[in-house]
């Protein structure tokens, strides 16, 4: 386990320019990049971002610390793509793939397997309104209970 860092200006910036750049360009920035935009060794990116996987602000990939999400911002592909602001993003669950058209604050169109039979469905949102949607969205896991498992939630 790493060392708490007490660097609570590092924490803040590491967070404020993940989420930043997540949402500026559709990709979820990995440690090494992150160390050199803020001029800071690895080990001290690393150190902050296992301190903000603890605190559920972001997600850490099993085995190599990589971040795998900043909600809603997901790092690797996945199965629900969103279309918004002329950007490509990915999301872990409909969920997220909301929060993403959220976050960017503009018009979005979500493409997401049915949760009932698995069939690709669209939803649209326009005027922060889903003004589209088809299929089935089903939590499965109650919203209390998703960090029990996020991996599997």
């Amino acid at each position: 386990m790493t060392e708490p860092v007490s660097d609570l200006n590092l924490l803040r910036d590491v967070r404020i320019h993940i989420f930043r750049e997540a949402a500026a360009t559709g990709r979820v920035p990995q440690p090494p990049d992150i160390a050199h935009a803020l001029g800071r060794p690895e080990t001290d990116i690393r150190a902050a971002l296992h301190e903000l996987a603890a605190a559920k602000v972001l997600i850490l990939a099993p085995n190599d610390g990589n971040i795998w999400a900043a909600n809603p911002f997901c790092a690797v592909p996945s199965g629900i793509r969103v279309a918004a602001g002329g950007r490509q993003y990915w999301g872990i669950c409909i969920w997220d793939a909301l929060g993403i058209v959220a976050a960017v604050g503009t018009e979005g169109v979500i493409t997401a397997p049915c949760g009932d039979c698995g069939d690709m469905m669209t939803l649209e949102v326009r005027d922060e309104r889903l003004v589209r949607s088809e299929g089935v969205v089903h939590f499965a896991i109650p919203a209390h209970h998703w960090w029990d498992n996020i991996g599997f939630t």
